[in-house]
């Protein structure tokens, strides 16, 4: 256990090291001005309810497979659970994204409040079928978390006129609050809700609702609609017709989405267990996600620091190869499987949190890679902001997590067919893809700035769509 606390500190150090920094250069964010202070009102609101809605997220993660298993269900049958909550993401996500531009962002982030709420709900009864439609309704509003609160965000702060380059700083305030400190917590009030309390493996669900419920009170009251663009109402059909000529006509606006899928199809989340203990080691599940989480946090501090010194579409080719790099790692040692632990003496047992020297380099390296995580969603959210049209950001957002979630559905049914070698190369290879897509998206942006809120992403669309005889040319310019 020693190791582990070690490993926690250290990382728990650098984010304390990174907060000192940023707190004395600056965040790039002035600090006076009547701007500035109605800037911080609005970032500070946001993150805060941002950072509920990930809590409510947080809190379920870590006994969802539990709660399955204290029903009663087979591993096939739970799998089937999670594959129909990817395919429903995949398949009602992207339909949800329109709907969130056409009719509302502000409506689509209560839809999920009110989704992922009744989805707790399901989770008190053991019919399958009963947990399966939770399941779909998760699915949705898990499209909505990851489309329509950026979305509503980066509307708001153009709408309210704050300077473009300051959205770095809500997104990596956000990521560090909501991936972040709320992750530590909720994996911390989850293991005292069922193993300090003894309520069961569902109690972390019902808090789940209750924080859900806190912050969609905060979202009725405090957030104002927006729309794409208010002055253009399209049927849905029309909608995806320009995301999809947006995609078309901008490279890289494809290029975004093509980042996105590889890093997030990367199933590190099915792998960690397995890797650090193939021989069945009791490691310390709650120890090592909050040095996971941690680690992250080092990134999104980190974010900051590095969008002020450098342009995001440079840093963020080294940031890929250093992912593919730490997910190399455990590549190189499981290629050729591991050996079979030793027989253990007579009369001994295995000592809990035990981890093999292999298991410690492993567990270094997926560190690594979650500092990288840390990194990539302010990053990726800050570079979104800049390219893709704001008419369609939510519908685009959901379009890209189409292909992510159709690979995770595939891997997921067939996991154990395949050694953890073949895994870790293939998220490796993601991340060496996602390398050269950014080269790529560097090479076309020191050819063409982007111009502010991502109008030049929908002048493209507009173009496109002018050649198109079947759509009417309504779509209009992005507000800047």
């Amino acid at each position: 256990m020693d190791f582990y606390w070690v490993v926690f500190s250290g990382l728990g150090a650098i984010v304390a090291l990174l907060l000192f920094t940023t707190a004395n250069e600056g965040s790039g964010v002035p600090s006076a001005g009547a701007s500035v202070a109605a800037y911080r009102r609005h970032m500070a609101g946001y993150v805060a309810i941002y950072s509920l809605m990930m809590l409510g997220d947080w809190l379920q993660g870590p006994y969802v497979y539990a709660l399955y298993e204290y029903y009663g269900f087979t591993v096939k049958d739970i799998g089937r659970l999670f594959v129909a909550g990817f395919g429903s993401s995949m398949v009602f996500g992207t339909v949800v994204g329109a709907l969130a531009d056409r009719h509302g962002r502000k409506k689509a982030a209560m839809l999920y409040v009110i989704l992922y709420t009744l989805s707790c709900f399901t989770k008190h009864s053991p019919d399958y079928w009963v947990l399966m439609f939770g399941r779909l309704l998760g699915g949705i509003a898990t499209s909505l978390l990851f489309s329509a609160f950026e979305s509503w965000v980066v509307a708001e702060h153009f709408a309210k006129g704050f300077d473009e380059r300051w959205l770095g700083d809500t997104f990596s305030k956000a990521v560090f609050s909501g991936n972040g400190l709320m992750a530590i917590f909720a994996g911390l009030l989850a293991n005292t809700l069922v193993g300090n309390l003894g309520l069961g493996p569902v109690a972390p669900f019902d808090a789940s609702a209750v924080v859900l419920m806190i912050g969609g009170g905060g979202i009725m009251l405090l957030w104002s609609e927006n729309y794409g663009d208010p002055r253009h109402q399209h049927p849905l059909d029309h909608q995806f017709k320009m995301a999809a000529a947006a995609i078309l006509g901008d490279t890289r606006i494809a290029l975004l989405g093509a980042m996105q899928s590889l890093f997030e199809a990367g199933i590190f989340v099915f792998l960690w267990t397995p890797a650090l203990s193939p021989n069945g080691e009791k490691i310390p599940h709650g120890m090592i996600f909050a040095c996971f989480m941690t680690a992250s946090m080092v990134g999104s501090a980190l974010s900051p620091i590095l969008m002020k010194r450098f342009k995001i579409e440079t840093y963020m080719k080294y940031v890929f190869a250093v992912a593919a790099l730490a997910l190399s790692v455990p590549f190189l040692f499981h290629l050729n499987g591991h050996k079979e632990a030793p027989a253990l003496a007579a009369g001994s047992a295995p000592q809990p949190g035990a981890i093999s020297l292999e298991g410690k380099f492993q567990l270094i390296a997926f560190c690594v890679f979650e500092v990288i995580v840390g990194v990539f969603w302010p990053s990726m959210m800050t570079m979104r902001a800049h390219y893709v049209p704001e008419e369609l950001r939510a519908t685009i957002i959901n379009c890209f997590r189409v292909p992510l979630n159709l690979f995770v559905c595939v891997i997921l049914y067939n996991v154990h067919l395949f050694p953890l070698s073949i895994m870790f190369a293939l998220c490796s290879a993601f991340m060496a893809l996602a390398t050269a897509c950014q080269v790529k998206m560097e090479r076309l942006v020191a050819l063409a700035p982007p111009l502010p809120g991502g109008a030049q992403g929908q002048a493209e669309a507009d173009a496109l769509l002018a050649q198109a005889p079947d759509l009417p040319l309504t779509t209009g310019a992005a507000k800047v």
